[in-house]
């Protein structure tokens, strides 16, 4: 089995692309092997697995933590998303920018996100099931975000009047966060 890692123009966040054997029963592929994805940079123990199911329309982010960092290892069982990553890393060459990929059942990519980037996705079939592994445990008071429809970001999000939650309705653009509340470039 082998991985194909495909590094976005964010240095860092990675699109992984599994092998996947196929057959007439169906498929059977490697959803995470330590030693081949520390062969192709990812190398930090994860130490939480996470499991999302949201309806199309809806809009998960941007989120990260501070104080407990957490990269992320994101990955689609059923439907479609666009999922997006920002680096709000202060003193970053790349902060501000963002990239955006689309993840399916279908096409079984993966995203993975560095510690200092905020992450969001938008589910754009009826139900999507997502799923990802955290290089830290969530902690509840270090968890941070912003403004999902930053004008100065300019996401080209695939959902025009998403379903949000009532925090992430209120996350502030980034130019408008505390200093203190971003993490630090090279940290």
């Amino acid at each position: 089995m082998s991985l194909k890692f495909i590094e976005t123009a964010l240095p860092g966040l990675m699109v992984i692309e599994p092998d996947v054997i196929k057959d007439s029963r169906g498929f059977f592929m490697e959803v995470f092997h330590q030693k081949r994805y520390a062969d192709g940079g990812i190398s930090k123990p994860f130490l939480q697995d996470n499991y999302s199911s949201s309806c199309k329309g809806t809009l998960r982010g941007l989120h990260y933590q501070l104080n407990h960092p957490q990269a992320k290892l994101v990955y689609v069982t059923t439907g479609e998303i666009y999922d997006v990553a920002v680096d709000i890393r202060r003193g970053s060459p790349t902060f501000g920018k963002w990239a955006g990929v689309y993840l399916s059942a279908e096409n079984r990519r993966q995203l993975f996100i560095p510690e200092g980037f905020a992450h969001g996705f938008c589910a754009l079939s009826e139900r999507v099931d997502f799923f990802y592994k955290c290089t830290d445990l969530y902690h509840p008071g270090d968890d941070h975000g912003i403004l999902w429809s930053d004008p100065a970001l300019g996401i080209d999000w695939p959902v025009k009047e998403p379903l949000l939650s009532a925090k992430d309705s209120r996350q502030l653009p980034l130019k408008d966060m505390p200093q203190e509340l971003l993490p630090l470039y090279g940290k």
